[in-house]
């Protein structure tokens, strides 16, 4: 499955003399990559095309990932953005429709080994499993009348996520290793709800959107919260399904 990027969602969420903040559809990338190198389009461009002024990256969201991304406009602001994420100041919200019904609510903490990737971290050693927390609510359920191997209906459930670390698939692989993969996940997921999924709106995606940060303004030191909306194909999948509010 290929993550179909829809530059159209790609807007400006907010902007100051300090930050800027846009929304990032699934299947864009950051920044360039060894991994996809026939990629040409990446948000820190669109964004200093967008707003004709330079960015400074201070985090990412997985290409498959779609919604904030925040970046500095000074390389000072960058590196005080930077020492917040790195120190899990910064609180990161995320909406996730996951496979089967998970518990109202609940901490994942599993540690995950780093993943290294033979094309772009060659020489990067093997590291020790890192500490790796996860906080999750149900926020409703749904139960869709489609077979499945030998079930005759499906249930999802509609998952609110705030990893306190941030490692790597981090939250696709906490999800996954409770048994409540993400929708869309090609690599940690369940092919056949995939599938599924995608012939609802023939939307190849990710069902997982970073909907708010919360931090302190680099220039002002006063607490900021920033929220995005979801891509309209989040959205349009969001409201197909007979969702249970918990």
């Amino acid at each position: 499955m290929q993550t179909h990027c829809d530059l159209t969602q790609l807007h400006n969420i907010y902007q100051d003399d300090a930050i800027v903040a846009i929304h990032k559809p699934a299947g864009l990338l950051v920044h360039p990559s060894a991994i996809d190198r026939h990629e040409t389009q990446f948000a820190v461009n669109l964004t200093e095309d967008l707003i004709q002024q330079r960015v400074y990256p201070v985090h990412r969201l997985d290409k498959a990932t779609s919604g904030i991304l925040l970046f500095a406009l000074s390389s000072a602001y960058a590196r005080h953005l930077s020492e917040q994420f790195l120190s899990h100041q910064i609180q990161k919200n995320y909406l996730a429709i996951c496979r089967g019904w998970i518990a109202d609510s609940g901490v994942i903490d599993h540690a995950l080994k780093y993943k290294i990737d033979p094309i772009a971290e060659p020489n990067k050693k093997p590291k020790p499993p890192q500490m790796a927390i996860t906080h999750y609510q149900c926020m409703a359920t749904c139960e869709v009348d489609h077979a499945i191997g030998r079930y005759p209906s499906q249930r999802y459930s509609l998952v609110k996520l705030r990893p306190k670390t941030g490692r790597k698939h981090q939250l696709r692989r906490h999800l996954n290793h409770i048994n409540h993969p993400i929708i869309g996940d090609v690599q940690y997921g369940d092919r056949h709800h995939n599938h599924f999924f995608n012939e609802l709106h023939s939307y190849h995606r990710l069902y997982l959107a970073a909907t708010a940060l919360n931090f302190t303004h680099p220039e002002t030191q006063h607490p900021i919260e920033l929220t995005s909306p979801l891509e309209t194909s989040f959205q349009n999948t969001l409201n197909a399904l007979d969702w249970q509010p918990k």
